[in-house]
């Protein structure tokens, strides 16, 4: 198993472990082991600092590893580095332990963490970016029109009268095309 440190920046590395992830949503346990020994220090980074209890970020650690191991088919090489995405898997899942335990930050630095900065947080980001990406891509598995009079009623602003009028169609026809459409959207996206 080879082992070398992560550095995000660094193109070889980031095609890793895009590779490694690809390998471990195959179910390929060897791949698991490698992706935690490239990544366990960084994520059990996250899970301390949400956390503060580092008995409790071990045991988020494994939850997070079981995560990866169920959605690891769910990341896109296309999108955010493989490394992004797992850190959002690390910190959301230890804020849900923090919930569930009762354990919410505490103190003053907590106090100055939440008040420091009110722009959106970085994993907030690439949740959005992610979703956009997933909507994108089940937009393009649409047929041409209804893909075209989605994306006119609900990114462009156009109402149905005038898409029915600009295509000459029946305003019926467009209601019930853009209601297909956002039904097979719907399928698209609820299946991953």
């Amino acid at each position: 198993m080879q082992s070398y440190q992560v550095q995000p920046q660094h193109d070889n590395a980031r095609q890793h472990l895009v590779e490694v992830l690809a390998e471990v949503a195959l179910q390929n346990g060897p791949a698991l082991s490698e992706l935690y020994e490239l990544t366990s220090a960084k994520l059990f980074g996250i899970c301390v600092h949400v956390c503060r209890d580092r008995v409790a970020a071990e045991d988020i650690l494994q939850e997070v590893y079981l995560k990866i191991w169920h959605r690891a088919g769910q990341y896109q090489p296309t999108g955010n580095s493989p490394i992004s995405w797992l850190a959002v898997i690390a910190r959301n899942t230890a804020i849900d332990w923090c919930r569930k335990n009762g354990n919410g930050l505490h103190g003053d630095q907590a106090v100055i963490d939440l008040i420091a900065d009110d722009a959106p947080l970085a994993d907030t980001g690439i949740e959005r970016q992610q979703q956009q990406e997933r909507i994108l891509h089940c937009l393009e598995q649409l047929d041409e029109k209804q893909n075209a009079h989605i994306r006119s009623a609900f990114f462009g602003g156009n109402t149905y009268e005038v898409l029915a009028q600009k295509d000459d169609i029946a305003l019926s026809t467009v209601k019930s095309r853009i209601r297909r459409g956002l039904q097979r959207l719907k399928k698209c996206l609820e299946n991953g």
